[in-house]
């Protein structure tokens, strides 16, 4: 297998992460669906953002930075473990969240607070101005004499997406392992990270798997813009030869429906149906959009039956 670049990293992630069958699942749906647990990732509380964090916090320590500055929503998964990798790398935390606080706390945000990150709100709920807010404090805090290094929304830079294809090398080798070959590999596709790094995993370990997105986030040609041009960093930054063409961008927003963060009933049965025949449960903003669009594209004939999927 192809070597990949040698990077600094702080450990945080329990890797490799399992890759669970799903039997029943698999026997409803006329398919064999293996489940890639980047949710038993091990570190406060988990999830797949701690694979991200190991490169972007080294890279803050390489720097002398002495704080994180992130964003995201008040109950964003990818702030609460930022805030707490930062903790653990001895460094303090500033979110910031668009919006305005909510009532009461509780879930991640409380979380947040236990971690005794500072919390700044964009009062607003264009999303859009949370980098740019993010930016303001960095000067702000520039000003009294700190070193803040930001990290966008879902750590979805050059830096952090390149976490995915060392995510891919691992899957790849639990897939030879086993000898199976799967069809494709489906994703939730938030702020582009995620999808980026793993289909330009697939390209540079020129695996014949294709990557289905479902868009939680944002329109398609949006999220296939900020795809490509992740991919395209990756490959200037880090001298990798990758070369994706628009087609390469499998993208598909019929599951977002009124928006980030909105459960839609699909989810909501998706969810349930998980549960009850795996015991596994899925989150109403990512996977269980995600595991929507699975079982539909399924259902429709996208993915043909008797295929195999990675989840």
């Amino acid at each position: 297998m192809t070597a990949l670049p040698s990077l600094p990293r702080f450990p945080l992630a329990n890797l490799p992460t399992p890759l669970d069958k799903a039997p029943r699942l698999s026997q409803e749906l006329g398919i064999y669906v293996l489940i890639k647990r980047d949710d038993l990732t091990g570190f406060a509380l988990g999830g797949n953002k701690a694979r991200v964090l190991e490169f972007l916090l080294a890279d803050a320590l390489e720097k002398n930075a002495d704080m994180i500055i992130t964003g995201g929503g008040p109950q964003s998964n990818h702030a609460r473990i930022t805030a707490a990798a930062a903790r653990k790398a001895k460094l303090d935390a500033a979110l910031v969240l668009f919006g305005e606080p909510p009532p009461d706390t509780n879930g991640n945000l409380l979380l947040d607070e236990i971690l005794g990150a500072e919390i700044i709100y964009t009062h607003t709920e264009d999303r859009s101005q949370t980098e740019p807010t993010m930016q303001r404090v960095a000067e702000d805090y520039r000003a009294r004499g700190r070193r803040p290094y930001i990290i966008p929304r879902g750590g979805s830079t050059a830096l952090g997406s390149i976490a995915y294809l060392f995510a891919v090398q691992e899957l790849l080798e639990q897939l030879h392992a086993r000898q199976i070959q799967p069809n494709g590999i489906l994703l939730a596709t938030g702020s582009g990270g995620t999808h980026a790094g793993i289909l330009a995993g697939m390209k540079y370990f020129r695996a014949a798997i294709s990557v289905y997105g479902i868009a939680v986030s944002r329109p398609v040609a949006e999220s296939a813009q900020r795809i490509h041009a992740l991919i395209q960093e990756m490959a200037d930054c880090f001298q990798l030869p990758l070369s994706i063409t628009p087609d390469d961008i499998w993208l598909d927003d019929a599951y977002l429906g009124a928006g980030y963060g909105i459960i839609t009933k699909q989810a909501r049965r998706a969810i349930e149906r998980v549960a009850q025949l795996e015991g596994i449960f899925l989150d109403p903003v990512y996977t269980g959009k995600a595991m929507a669009g699975l079982i539909d594209l399924v259902q429709r004939g996208v993915i043909a039956r008797g295929s195999t999927v990675v989840f």
